[in-house]
């Protein structure tokens, strides 16, 4: 497998097409098993690793930071491996009912972030974290499933230029290389932009935010602005939390044949998310049925549509054994006709996007 490298928004970074989601790592998958993984994608030319200091998810107390920690304890084993890497971590925003990230905080200080970046490149065992990432907007905006905008749920928080500043501070430290964003929506990415433009502070390089075949919220404007702003879109989830592998198609999310390690299967709090919908599961059913009818698998079908997509820079793939590794990297290179991308759209005009 081939991948050309890509820059990443206006940065010097440059990562392959595919990135290596790594929130899995502490929960679903155990120590052993994540090196195991980091060592396939790295002998298969993935050079790009996507992590955060809220992860493992789903999130709770015990395995807070637990996936920079098996991370940092691989690079410490493979220190060659570093400079051939390119490591990307977050920032949690404002702690929304998790009251183990900063105390439950409803805020991101400019202290806040500086902390946390210190405290990930601890567990990476790491002198820079080259992408740099704020996970969720500090300010009150439709995301995790929420679709509208609600000005009364609007406060107070740190804005968006002293967030600028304390980047700053890390990037003129040498401790970043680069700065992102994360659930963002047209209107942060502009601002970030703007002041950063304004006022000589990092710009930002990309935004990652879910897409998928279930998820295509990012063609509803934001695709052009990142486009005209010349940042970058890392596209999370595009299997769907699974739902697009096919998996539940015949057991549905929690019956008796539902598979027993699945993400969704294990975790309730993961099916009261955006990804639990009826709905979710009814459409997915529908992008499955397509694939197979067009003798691809639906891993194969929802991988292809967003690696082939302009909109996406690098796609983050997240897995729990070597063997979907595989199955993920092998699905590059899968074409879709135009014939298939067109009863694709004539899907989503029905269903639209119902895990946004």
């Amino acid at each position: 497998m081939t991948m050309k490298t890509i820059a990443l928004g206006q940065s010097d970074l440059r990562v392959t097409p595919i990135c290596l989601g790594t929130m899995t790592f502490g929960e679903q998958v155990d120590e052993a098993t994540a090196h195991a993984v980091l060592d396939r994608s790295l002998e298969r030319g993935v050079n790009f690793i996507d992590t955060a200091e809220m992860y493992a998810v789903p999130p709770r107390a015990e395995t807070f930071n637990a996936t920079e920690i098996i991370i940092g304890h691989w690079l410490a084993k493979n220190p060659a491996a570093r400079q051939k890497l390119v490591i990307a971590s977050k920032v949690a925003g404002p702690a929304r009912g998790m009251p183990w990230i900063r105390g439950g905080s409803t805020d991101l200080t400019a202290a806040d972030i500086i902390a946390a970046c210190e405290g990930s490149l601890r567990r990476l065992q790491t002198d820079v974290i080259d992408l740099y990432q704020i996970h969720w907007p500090v300010r009150h905006v439709p995301a995790f499933g929420l679709l509208y905008f609600d000005p009364a749920k609007d406060g107070p928080g740190t804005s968006i230029q002293v967030q600028l500043e304390a980047l700053q501070t890390l990037v003129q430290a040498g401790k970043v290389r680069a700065v992102g964003l994360s659930n963002e929506t047209p209107y942060g990415v502009h601002e970030f932009v703007r002041l950063a433009e304004q006022h000589g502070l990092p710009r930002v390089a990309t935004v990652q935010n879910g897409y998928s075949l279930l998820n295509r919220t990012v063609e509803n404007g934001l695709d052009e602005s990142m486009y005209r702003l010349g940042v970058s879109l890392l596209a999370y989830s595009p299997l769907a939390f699974g739902l697009l592998t096919g998996k539940y198609d015949a057991s549905g999310l929690t019956g008796p044949q539902a598979p027993a390690n699945a993400r969704i299967t294990r975790f309730e709090s993961t099916r009261k998310q955006r990804w639990g919908r009826p709905d979710a599961l009814a459409a997915a059913r529908r992008y499955n049925a397509l694939a197979r009818q067009h003798g691809l698998t639906p891993t194969q079908l929802a991988l292809a549509f967003c690696y082939t997509k302009w909109q996406v820079a690098s796609t983050i793939i997240g897995v729990t054994s070597v063997a979907q590794l595989d199955e993920d990297l092998d699905a590059w290179g899968t074409t879709l006709s135009p014939e298939l991308l067109q009863e694709i759209d004539a899907i989503r005009w029905q269903v639209r996007d119902p895990t946004l």
